[in-house]
């Protein structure tokens, strides 16, 4: 009876998940079509109502309309905020963002080129096309000391983050 119950709840959550995945996706892109049609008050409605669901794309361009001011003045810390929320979820974008503020220190007391490291390679793991080349530029500003803890930091991640990578 155990192993009945369980498999009914695995075809309703199943049946849950495909109806909700097609819906999230439409609203995604018709949010970026108001994105991109300038109607930002109306975009960034969207993407709230997505990110509340824990949607790491509409998160990270939530951190876009704020890191450029998009309808919203225009805040980096909270545009870092954002960017964090979907890195932490994996999103590649959002984490090759992340390390361009803590690079360059845009809503942080100060620059952190170990943490800027870390996002970078991140992103580079989950398969960011640009992330590589930020790692290039970064690495010979860092001491030795930096790239080590930054290494650790990194396999901290990787294999929360990317087990399979």
């Amino acid at each position: 009876m155990q192993g009945r119950a369980k498999g009914a709840h695995a075809v309703i959550l199943a049946g849950l998940l495909g109806f909700s995945n097609p819906v999230l996706a439409a609203d995604l892109e018709e949010a970026r079509d108001l994105m991109e049609a300038g109607d930002f008050p109306a975009a960034m409605d969207q993407f709230r109502v997505l990110a509340r669901s824990g949607n790491a794309d509409a998160e990270e361009l939530i951190g876009v309309m704020y890191a450029l001011g998009l309808g919203v003045e225009k805040d980096p810390e909270r545009a870092f905020e954002w960017y964090l929320r979907a890195s932490l979820k994996g999103h590649p974008g959002a984490q090759s963002g992340l390390g361009w503020y803590y690079e360059l220190g845009q809503g942080l007391p100060a620059p952190d080129l170990v943490r800027a490291y870390l996002w970078y390679a991140l992103s580079a793991i989950g398969g960011d096309v640009d992330a590589p080349d930020s790692l290039e530029e970064l690495t010979p500003r860092m001491t030795r000391e930096q790239r080590k803890r930054a290494e650790v930091l990194v396999e901290d991640y990787r294999v929360w983050m990317y087990p399979f990578r």
